[in-house]
């Protein structure tokens, strides 16, 4: 039997190499997914610690990874950093200015890295990692020793097109906003470059200079361990001699931190990773599934003959699902190795948008290969074993007959399941407009996948009326050859529900995304429309600090009447990370916010909550809430008023008084400018203009451009999850054209006698490119509006958030469309094969 599985396997190669192929993309976008994943945080992983010092001594309530320690004025002396670095326990003490909020503009002045990772700037100064290695490696030239120098990382002087020698500029968040300088050298953090971050690397002075208003200080200190002194030591000793409102940590604190803060971000990107992978995994289990029925239709007089021969049914079964295990290998091997280069194909990606991953890291590791054998081998065996135990149960006598064939069982079961089933997803949708616990999102998406299974079951049910619409208006159009198209999709329908299936699972995927995206979008355009008070409101698009003085410029503008400022931070509120927002007095001129309780008005140490955030704190109007700012400043707030969500402030807003009594130092994130009555916006605009011209990141916005600033990063994200959905949609179309492939190889007899009583080569061509477009039309349309409806019930169930709801009439037109044109595409190789039998030969053909 195991010869015979094997000469069946290689007696049809291209059989075998299109069956195979859903199972190589499938499980090439899990290696893939997996490898980038696994790479995606073992350059954070390297980096964090190979840039960590034994311990550091910084601002109470800081994090690592928060942009904290650049918003304090609590500054640490000479004399601070001499008393640490006299301690027997410390080897090296070494001072740090920390300036975030910089921005680095490549050669045709953009920004480098565009809206990716930040900007990070730093004075030069030698310290250690906890591995006793330099926690900077030059790459080329030399480190900044006095000021108008500047060392950068080696990506990002590659991306600005600079060399050594060359004049970079850089964006500052304080004082004059753009200042110039030499590029002296080339080098990187230890670990493996920056993540696509940028590395900004001063003289001391001249950071100091520039971050710290010329203050002989420092932001924090790194401490390197003597010999045999524990990072515990390290701290004990330090903590004995920090000024108030600073503490030492350990290393390994930091870096525990550091990978929470980043963990976070990478624990959500894999997970939407590997729904993808998911779905491409489900789509290509109902391809094999259909690929095995239809291969034991085809061989099921030889599956007699072997039990007539004395097989019996398990070796009968055996023999399928050895062939199914062979497959799996195969596919399984040549998916790893697709994968890798899928894991390259994404880094290449993210890198464009600013996250730069190494291609060092991006290898198949034992959990990644093991996955890839494991997944694939268990989908594929499942997927073949309905039909490997059809293949057993064809009688040894069933061999002598002339008109043998698989007996296809009636619907009633399938329906019955079916029904039931749906049934069941409906149970769980209704449990989420209810008061079960949990996410109502959760249990409406747990319904909606079986809905999803159920539906792609009774595919051949619920798209019979599709199928015998496409017979009448292809016969309508096309003639003969249209009507028999239509008949041999209505043929087997077991094996046209199943080919449809998989690209309804993909399209209903699509519709259910487009639903929230294009709701998304109108409630965005809703709200904007609402709030947007301010005619103009200047901000960066990545919504980061810029010095104030551009603020200070634009109030001299003529027409200008007023101009409120907000300043953001982070802070420790009941122990949890928060963002706080300070709002200067002009902001009350400017905006009225929806109020559920107490007043807008808010002066001295009073609070503005929203409902939500004032309901997680359990606080309520005159309660007082706690709030740690960087630095070591705690100020109790009492709340004054309490509102819905807005896009005009925060869920923490405070006035701008209270970050100065805290000790931040001064920044703008945005700016909301209202004009004089019966001033020209135009010429307002253009002077408002004129003071960023040069300084790209900051931008002056409109009603209507902030609109479509907000819409153009929803379609970005859009565009991303089409571009993934797209490969599920490709293996789906790789399944109609095996399908299709192996029913023209099933239907050579009936092919020969349609072409001898007078059907010619392009008729014939026709017939089966019809066939192939009712099967993607059906799959579209089960798509679409099981699609639609799980879009609609999910964006209910989050109509807080989501109050508008849209459908997105001209993608679904769209979606229609490719699948019609995917539909021709996918036809063209059994088309042309189907043509080009010889009558004779065909007719001859058993």
């Amino acid at each position: 039997m195991l010869r015979l599985t094997w000469r069946n396997l290689v007696a049809r190669k291209l059989r075998l190499l299109m069956s195979t192929l859903a199972i190589v993309l499938g499980i090439g976008f899990l290696a893939g997914v997996m490898a980038f994943s696994s790479g995606l945080n073992a350059t954070f992983d390297n980096i964090i610690k190979g840039s960590t010092q034994d311990g550091i001594v910084r601002t109470e309530g800081e994090v690592s990874f928060e942009a904290a320690g650049a918003g304090t004025s609590a500054l640490l002396s000479p004399d601070d950093v001499a008393r640490l670095d006299a301690l027997p326990e410390v080897a090296r003490a070494a001072g740090s200015v920390d300036g975030l909020g910089s921005y680095l503009l490549g050669k045709d002045g953009k920004v480098v890295g565009g809206q990716g990772a930040p900007t990070l700037a730093f004075n030069y100064a030698e310290s250690e990692n906890m591995l006793g290695e330099p926690v900077l490696e030059l790459d080329s030239g030399r480190w900044p020793e006095r000021a108008g120098e500047v060392a950068l990382d080696a990506s990002s002087a590659e991306r600005g097109n600079y060399r050594i020698g060359d004049t970079v500029s850089l964006i500052v968040p304080f004082g004059e906003p753009r200042r110039t300088f030499e590029l002296v050298g080339t080098g990187n953090l230890n670990g493996g470059g920056t993540a696509g971050a940028t590395l900004v690397l001063l003289e001391t002075g001249q950071a100091q200079d520039i971050f710290l208003g010329g203050r002989d200080a420092f932001t924090s200190v790194a401490l390197t361990a003597a010999d045999g002194v524990t990072q515990d030591e390290l701290v004990a000793a330090a903590k004995k001699v920090v000024p108030a409102g600073f503490t030492a940590i350990t290393g390994d604190q930091v870096v525990k931190e550091s990978q929470d803060q980043v963990g976070q971000f990478l624990g959500v990107f894999s997970t939407f990773l590997t729904a993808f992978a998911v779905i491409a995994i489900v789509v290509g289990a109902f391809i094999i599934f259909n690929t095995f029925s239809i291969l034991v239709g085809q061989r099921v007089r030889e599956s007699a003959l072997l039990r007539a021969l004395g097989a019996s049914k398990k070796q009968v079964t055996r023999s399928v699902l050895i062939e199914a295990l062979l497959m799996a290998l195969v596919g399984s091997t040549l998916g790893l190795l697709l994968g890798l280069g899928l894991s390259r194909a994404l880094a290449a990606v993210f890198r464009a948008i600013g996250l730069d991953i190494s291609g060092d890291v991006l290898t198949l590791n034992l959990g990644t290969v093991a996955a890839a054998y494991v997944v694939g081998i268990i989908v594929t065996m499942v997927a073949a074993l309905v039909p490997a135990r059809r293949a057993s149960k064809v009688s040894p006598v069933a061999a002598l007959r002339d008109d043998l064939t698989v007996q296809e069982k009636g619907m009633h079961r399938r329906l019955l399941f079916g029904t039931i089933a749906l049934v069941l997803g409906g149970a769980l949708v209704v449990a989420g407009f209810t008061d079960a616990p949990g996410s109502s999102a959760l249990w409406i998406g747990a319904g909606a996948v079986i809905w999803v299974v159920t539906v792609a079951v009774l595919a051949p049910v619920l798209g019979h009326p599709v199928l015998v619409a496409c017979r009448a208006v292809f016969g309508r159009v096309f003639g003969t050859a249209g009507r028999l198209a239509g008949e041999n999709a209505l043929r087997n329908p077991r094996r046209t529900g199943a080919t449809a299936s998989a690209l309804m699972i993909g399209l209903a995927v699509v519709s259910a995304v487009g639903v929230l995206a294009a709701s998304t979008d109108r409630t965005n355009a809703a709200v904007i429309d609402e709030q947007f008070r301010s005619d103009f409101l200047v901000q960066s698009p990545t919504f980061q600090s810029f010095p104030t003085s551009i603020g200070d410029q634009m109030e001299r503008v003529d027409g200008v009447a007023t101009v409120s400022r907000q300043q953001y931070t982070p802070a420790l509120v009941g122990g949890e990370q928060a963002t706080v927002t300070g709002n200067d007095a002009s902001f009350d001129q400017i905006y009225q916010l929806d109020m559920v309780a107490g007043t807008q008005a808010i002066s001295g140490d009073e609070v503005l909550l929203t409902k939500d955030t004032a309901a997680d704190h359990s606080v309520g109007i005159g309660d007082v809430l706690a709030v740690a700012f960087p630095g070591g400043k705690s100020i109790d707030l009492k709340v004054a008023g309490i509102i819905e969500e807005s896009y005009a402030t925060g869920s923490i807003t405070v006035p701008m008084s209270v970050l100065e009594q805290a000790g931040l130092k001064r920044s703008d994130v945005t700016l909301s400018i209202n004009v004089d009555e019966g001033a020209d916006l135009a010429a307002v605009q253009t002077a408002l203009d004129r003071v960023v011209k040069g300084i790209p990141i900051v931008s002056v916005q409109d009603k209507v451009e902030f609109t479509e600033m907000v819409s153009a990063q929803i379609n970005q994200l859009l565009a991303i999850i089409y571009a993934l959905l797209a490969l599920a949609v490709i293996i789906a179309v790789i399944g109609i054209v095996n399908t299709l492939g192996l029913s023209v190889l099933e239907r050579t007899r009936e092919i020969g006698l349609l072409r001898a009583v007078g059907l010619s080569r392009r008729k014939l061509r026709r017939m089966v490119t019809l066939e192939s477009v009712a099967i993607a039309l059906l799959g579209a349309l089960l798509g679409m509006g099981l699609g639609l409806g799980i879009g609609v019930l999910l964006r209910q169930s989050l109509s807080e958030d989501l109050t508008e709801l849209a459908l997105p009439v001209g993608s679904l037109v769209a979606f229609l469309a490719v699948a019609v044109i995917f539909g021709v595409l996918a036809a063209i190789v059994p088309a042309v094969r189907a043509s080009r039998m010889k009558v004779l030969d065909a007719i001859a053909t058993e």
